[in-house]
């Protein structure tokens, strides 16, 4: 399915369901080929920018967000054929709501206060003089 069809589709989801497909496909693109550790933590960083709000109110309005995770900047005709990859997103997305449903101090945290990420083979000039966390081919920087 191309990707622009996908993301069309979670405007007619219910919201629940909508946040799941959205974070889903966030973290497919984003970290398919990362542990489920690093896909979790690609999650944490999502959802700790809807909770803030300064992005959007839902998962979907942040993470289509002009340049601020690949669902805006991976092309729109772009195919999400690997199946079991997303089959694997889906769950590590639905895991991570139900994780953040839970009160503050009982959610397990990867990346505490990370509110950005970018692989390791960039050095974006927002993450200069920060501290960072590592996991996968992703490092998690507290910016905001």
């Amino acid at each position: 399915m191309k990707l622009s069809m996908l993301l069309w589709l979670t405007s007619l989801m219910p919201q629940p369901v909508a946040d799941q497909a959205c974070l889903a496909t966030t973290v497919y693109l984003e970290a398919r080929s990362e542990p489920t550790i690093g896909q979790l933590a690609v999650a944490e960083v999502a959802l700790r920018r809807r909770d803030r709000g300064q992005w959007g109110a839902t998962v979907c309005k942040v993470v289509t967000s002009p340049h601020q995770f690949a669902t805006t900047t991976t092309p729109g005709s772009f195919e999400v054929n690997n199946l079991e990859a997303f089959n694997k997103a889906w769950q590590v997305a639905g895991r991570s709501l139900r994780n953040w449903q839970l009160p503050l101090a009982q959610r397990h945290m990867l990346v505490p206060r990370a509110d950005h990420f970018a692989t390791t083979a960039i050095s974006p000039a927002w993450s200069h003089n920060r501290p960072s966390v590592t996991i996968g081919e992703h490092a998690f920087y507290a910016v905001n």
